[in-house]
This record gives structure tokens, C-alpha cells and sequence, in this order.
């Protein structure tokens, strides 16, 4: 299904710093909650995310991540995630983080 560069326009794709990552012992599949910076405008959101299989906390913390920050929140077990933090499989179907591969300023919008 093919859709126009209008439809894109409506999926708010922003850089933003991971701030505080914890254990989410009560999620149906392993994860991570994440407190996520995305800047001025959008601000500090929540996001879970089943990344620990590939990932720990400490290097987690302080990298620059990519989420989807118009979605409704969703409610995962007892946490309400705010933010879609996008992802890819790799050859195992363990997910890897998207990540802008230089600096990128918080906040900006993917384009």
C-alpha cells in the first residue's frame, strides 16, 4: 500500500535523549521503561521498550533515540507509555534501537 508524502507528514518522528532507564519486571515480555527528553517543545516523555536482550541500562542512558511522539498513550500492564521508540530486528528478531548516527539536537523532527 502506497501512501503520499502527506500521510508521512502526520507521523511526528523526534530525537531524544534518554534520561532515566528502570527495569519493567511486571511486562509481559522483558523491557525497559525509559524517561525520554525530547526538548522545549514536546518535553520529557515515558516510553517501555523490549530492548534488553541487545541492551543494559547504563548504556542506555544518555543515548539519543528516535520516537514517535504524536501516538495516543498506551496503557502496557501497570505503565502508560507516552512514546513509540522506534525500532528495527536484526537477523535474530532481537530489536535495535534507531539512532541518528552523529549528534543530532533534541527536539528535531525526522524529515
Amino acid at each position: 500500500m502506497q501512501i503520499n508524502y502527506s500521510d508521512f507528514e502526520k507521523v511526528d518522528i523526534r530525537v531524544g535523549k534518554v534520561i532515566e532507564v528502570e527495569d519493567f519486571p511486571e511486562a509481559r515480555k522483558p523491557a525497559y521503561k525509559l524517561t525520554i527528553d525530547f526538548g522545549p517543545e514536546i518535553g520529557i516523555k515515558k516510553s517501555s521498550v523490549q530492548v534488553v536482550d541487545l541492551y543494559n541500562k547504563e548504556e542506555l542512558e544518555g543515548i539519543l533515540v528516535m520516537g514517535v511522539v504524536n501516538f495516543p498513550p498506551k496503557q502496557i500492564g501497570p505503565f502508560m507509555s507516552e512514546v513509540l521508540t522506534v525500532g528495527v530486528a536484526n537477523e535474530e528478531g532481537k530489536v535495535v534501537l534507531v539512532r541518528p548516527d552523529r549528534d543530532a539536537k533534541i527536539g528535531t523532527k525526522l524529515f
